[in-house]
């Protein structure tokens, strides 16, 4: 059930994850959009294109972190 605590913790973090498939592709679409207008192709879409990469992946880096308040799960016991 969504109302459940632990099923809203888990829904934020896919919509999480879900956004930075958009914070990849935003910066590129907006490159296409300028290039389109200013005539500069592809140099605006080069750089939407390093700014969506960099921006996406330092959310994934953020976003592999645990949370506050959220349980770190222990690695095996056994030696």
């Amino acid at each position: 059930m969504i109302g459940m605590p632990g099923n809203r913790k888990l829904l934020g973090r896919l919509l999480s994850l879900s956004q930075v498939g958009a914070e990849m592709v935003a910066p590129v679409v907006v490159g296409l959009w300028l290039d389109g207008r200013l005539a500069f192709f592809p140099w605006c879409t080069v750089a939407g294109a390093m700014l969506g990469l960099v921006g996406g992946l330092i959310h994934l880096v953020i976003l592999s972190k645990p949370q506050p308040g959220e349980d770190i799960p222990e690695g095996n016991s056994k030696p």
